[in-house]
């Protein structure tokens, strides 16, 4: 479904990918995990066109996203979804009203259609009965769900997940896991998730791929990552304070910077 063969880009003269490579099948869910800043949202945005890479081919089904014109892309945007940090809902739109937007905006369907259609998306998602709430009248585990089902409302073959477990307690992180892979499977989607959360995310992911410095350090199934012998990828996994990304950043010696030195 998706593919990055040998790309590399930045933002200005800030190099933030170097010759990555990686692969989805379709149906599949691929966690991207890594450091800060590494480069893992930068993927995302590469696969929405959101940039463009410096050099080397994104694919998605096949297609080359770079070279698309403008009504192309949006033809391609179609047939994925997006699920933003913290859920990003229109904030003056019923809970019904944002799942109806994007039918409203693609499509010519009649109002009892949307209806129906809303109606399944939100009932996929336990929240049916919350369809007249408005956006600051839910919880944000609620929320979160909500920009779930806006993001499959157009029946999408790729959906996008940047960090959907942010902020949200046990019991709503654990729902909205259990929902990306069950939606996944259910629905024939294929999904990408960005995400810190290593426990719920290697719990559902098919594959994860690590990403650090710019490059793919890692690839492999939950269990194959766990069991790494890479000192990154062991102190990422394990949350250990040391390793090869430092606890200590560096400095010069404590005695010169508190001048004990001249004072001996």
């Amino acid at each position: 479904m998706i593919e990055l063969r040998d790309v590399s880009c930045g933002y200005g003269d800030r190099v933030i990918l170097e010759s990555v490579n990686l692969s989805l099948p379709r149906g599949k869910v691929l966690a991207l995990i890594g450091t800060s800043g590494g480069g893992k949202t930068t993927v995302l945005r590469l696969l929405g066109r959101q940039i463009r890479p410096l050099k080397g081919q994104v694919l998605f089904d096949g297609q080359d996203l770079a070279p698309l014109q403008l009504d192309q892309l949006y033809a391609v945007r179609r047939r994925m979804g997006m699920l933003f940090q913290f859920g990003a809902l229109f904030t003056d739109l019923s809970v019904f009203e944002n799942v109806a937007f994007p039918l409203r905006e693609h499509t010519t369907l009649p109002e009892s259609m949307i209806r129906d259609l809303v109606l399944m998306k939100l009932n996929a998602v336990g929240l049916r009965g919350a369809r007249d709430l408005m956006p600051a009248e839910v919880s944000g585990g609620m929320a979160r769900r909500v920009a779930l089902a806006r993001a499959i409302a157009l029946d999408p073959d790729l959906v996008l997940y940047d960090e959907p477990f942010a902020g949200l307690d046990p019991i709503s992180l654990g729902v909205a896991a259990r929902l990306i892979r069950d939606l996944n499977d259910a629905l024939g989607l294929t999904s990408v998730i960005v995400s810190h959360d290593i426990h719920e995310t290697f719990a559902i992911a098919d594959e994860v791929v690590m990403i650090a410095n710019g490059r793919v350090v890692a690839q492999g199934t939950p269990d194959e990552l766990r069991h790494s012998e890479d000192p990154l990828v062991q102190q990422f996994v394990g949350a250990h304070a040391d390793g090869p990304v430092r606890f200590h950043q560096p400095a010069v010696p404590v005695a010169q910077d508190f001048g004990l030195g001249a004072a001996a």
